[in-house]
């Protein structure tokens, strides 16, 4: 049995297990592995450190960042290792010497004062990127739901006052106040046909998903020509919005463990990590009263 052949086994039985968007993480390491080897049928007696360090060159040498090439090993390294305890190769480590880390990224938080000046612009002559500003705003207002919950969100969700849902990625229930500003945001937009509350999911005979990954693309398209309207520091995207929702509550000196339930973390220590890189202005303004006073 080929490398190839193996890791499309696991990409169907991911599939019938119902984990699509797994299933499609290990499509696009495989995609990558096979472009570049140039060989559909890589073998499992070819996998050594010396082809691992090459692919890794490969890989830097199309511009990937260190946490992209990390993703697609981490993938492989995986399915490597599964073959090893199914018995089909044996173990000789070619991961050893490739990077298999998660390098910290840049910040990817806005200021209150940029969410505000993403919210005051006037994009009345401008539909789309008046939806795509919306669904971010949804977002922040939510606590930085994330696009994938918000696209799933059913209109049995909203009852009495409150908006409940499960997340999908830990399956957590979330309980949000339902505001005004919310209210404004759904006013805007025809009743959506289907179950969903939101206009992302809005045909009952297309592939949901499908529905879903097209728009969430769309969306970060148009958002992106927002931030360069305002001139933001960094890409605006719907992950910016629950980014700068958890930066801002720390800002604000909201206690870790409301940060964490709100943002439907497992854990304080998920949240930690998670705000660890999102904010240095504290640290930064403490730094320069330490140089000022040279």
């Amino acid at each position: 049995l080929s490398f190839n052949a193996y890791i499309s086994q696991q990409i169907a039985r991911l599939k019938r297990l119902g984990k699509i968007r797994t299933s499609e993480t290990y499509t696009a390491a495989l995609r990558s592995f096979s472009g570049f080897m140039n060989d559909p049928e890589a073998l499992f007696d070819q996998f050594n450190a010396d082809l691992l360090a090459e692919y890794e060159a490969y890989l830097k040498g199309r511009g990937n960042t260190l946490n992209t090439i990390s993703f697609y090993m981490r993938i492989l390294k995986a399915v490597y290792n599964r073959a090893v305890e199914d018995g089909l190769t044996e173990q000789r480590h070619p991961f050893k010497s490739v990077y298999t880390g998660v390098e910290k990224t840049i910040k990817r938080a806005l200021s209150l004062n940029d969410i505000r000046r993403i919210k005051g612009l006037d994009l009345s002559l401008m539909p789309n990127l008046d939806y795509a500003r919306d669904m971010f705003l949804f977002s922040f207002y939510t606590r930085g739901m994330s696009f994938i919950d918000m696209a799933y969100l059913r209109k049995k969700d909203l009852q009495n006052g409150t908006l409940s849902y499960r997340r999908r990625k830990t399956g957590q229930w979330l309980f949000i106040k339902w505001e005004r500003c919310m209210q404004e945001i759904l006013d805007k937009y025809l009743v959506n046909e289907t179950e969903y509350l939101l206009p992302i999911i809005t045909k009952r005979d297309d592939d949901y998903r499908k529905q879903y990954a097209n728009e969430l693309h769309r969306v970060n398209h148009l958002l992106k020509k927002i931030g360069k309207q305002l001139d933001l520091p960094i890409p605006l995207t719907m992950y910016v919005g629950r980014h700068s929702w958890a930066s801002i509550a720390k800002s604000r000196n909201v206690p870790i463990s409301v940060i964490s339930e709100g943002m439907g973390h497992d854990s304080e220590n998920a949240t930690q990590i998670y705000l660890a890189s999102l904010d240095t202005t504290v640290v930064d303004k403490a730094n320069k009263k330490i140089l000022d006073l040279l």
